[in-house]
């Protein structure tokens, strides 16, 4: 039968070393203690990842060290994270106003011409660049640009005599 890991031993003896070696890597004492505790854990849960003893230690460190670069990137995650300005829901009337000019929207691009819809939508919802939506249509990048730009001033002008209709 093979000898099997004290983890009891293993953390009395190397607890200390490998939380230095985490606030080395993640310059936060409690991350660093959570590091520690985290491999602790995942090699207890697993004492048979471990066939020979005395690589215990080294299985810790390697561990230690993928916990502090997982550590590392979860705060850099948090920390590029900008929650939106505003979260406060908007109030009927805003709601009211928005719900018109999507209407307006949607109406004034479903008077477009097929080519020139598909090509607004997939650059404005999809937010595709050119190049895809010329792959995606079959058709050239000059031909997407010129296209897209006579479907925003039909798009502009059909706008435009919505919101003149309702000035009147």
């Amino acid at each position: 039968m093979e000898p099997s890991v004290d983890i009891t031993e293993l953390y009395a003896a190397h607890r200390l070393v490998l939380v230095r070696l985490a606030v080395l890597l993640v310059d936060d004492v409690a991350s660093a203690e959570d590091v520690v505790q985290d491999a602790f854990a995942a090699l207890a849960r697993r004492p048979d990842a471990v066939k020979d003893p005395s690589k215990a230690l080294a299985y810790l460190r390697v561990s230690v060290v993928n916990g502090a670069r997982s550590a590392l990137r979860r705060r850099r995650t948090a920390r590029a994270y900008a929650p939106p300005h505003d979260l406060s829901p908007p109030s009927p009337e805003d709601s009211a106003v928005l719900a018109e000019e999507h209407r307006e929207v949607i109406a004034a691009l479903r008077a477009l011409a097929p080519r020139q819809r598909e090509v607004l939508v997939l650059r404005y919802w999809s937010d595709l660049s050119e190049s895809e939506i010329a792959r995606t249509l079959d058709i050239g990048p000059g031909t997407v640009k010129s296209t897209a730009s006579r479907a925003l001033v039909a798009l502009e002008k059909a706008m435009q005599s919505t919101s003149g209709k309702e000035e009147r």
